[in-house]
């Protein structure tokens, strides 16, 4: 099965030699699971030639806001509206979360709460897991069809399933703790509050279901692949 990776950013260009980019992250994230994966740098103009050049997508989260105006963000809400009618399943983490929900109909904002940063647990359909967060931005209005599978106090619209064949997520399974303390030092320092940063540092871990998490990702996938 070939899985599309719509990359929507780049890792800080000092973590690329021990993390690789959120693509290779993501590819070692579903490791073992049989697939194959092509990336398209979106971010950087680089578009798949349709929806149904992969048997599945993958969003990936990003620094840019999905409300900001650069010159790949509405391709790439047209191409989201591609996938959705193609009935083949895609998945979004983060930005990706908050690009596909802006695409159908949704609405993202900078959350005045402030930011969500290292490991945090959330409820996702019953179940608490713990997984890694680095974001702002929150979708505050769902598009038409969408149901909140996930969420926590901080983070109302966590995780949501979207027709039959979308499902996102608000925090990071790709983050390991190596590449969030880089994350922390390298982009949060001036950006996010100190003090929180500091709390993140001093207990980060894997995010500790993120395997958890990456099976259900799998059996998502693979479960609305096409057949034909």
């Amino acid at each position: 099965m070939k899985i599309g990776i719509l990359l929507t950013g780049h890792a800080p260009e000092s973590l690329l030699s021990s993390s690789g980019d959120y693509a290779a992250m993501f590819a070692r994230l579903l490791d073992g699971h049989g697939f194959d994966f092509e990336t398209f740098a979106v971010v950087d103009g680089m578009f798949p030639e349709s929806a149904e050049s992969c048997d599945g997508w993958l969003i990936t989260g990003s620094r840019h806001g999905a409300y900001e105006d650069h010159p790949w963000i509405p391709p790439l809400e047209e191409l989201i509206r591609q996938i959705a009618a193609s009935e083949r399943p895609l998945i979004g983490v983060c930005f990706g979360h908050q690009i596909i929900a802006q695409a159908l109909g949704g609405k993202v904002e900078k959350f005045q709460g402030g930011w969500a940063v290292g490991p945090q647990n959330y409820d996702i359909d019953g179940q608490t897991l713990k997984l890694n967060a680095w974001h702002q931005d929150q979708v505050t209005a769902l598009p038409p069809g969408a149901q909140v599978i996930g969420s926590n106090r901080f983070c109302v619209n966590a995780a949501l399933l979207i027709g039959d064949n979308i499902l996102t997520i608000q925090p990071h399974p790709e983050f390991n703790a190596a590449f969030l303390a880089g994350l922390i030092d390298q982009r949060g320092r001036g950006v996010v509050p100190d003090d929180l940063l500091d709390a993140a540092k001093a207990r980060l871990d894997d995010g500790g279901d993120a395997a958890a998490f990456a099976d259900r990702m799998a059996a998502f996938l693979k479960a609305k692949a096409p057949t034909a």
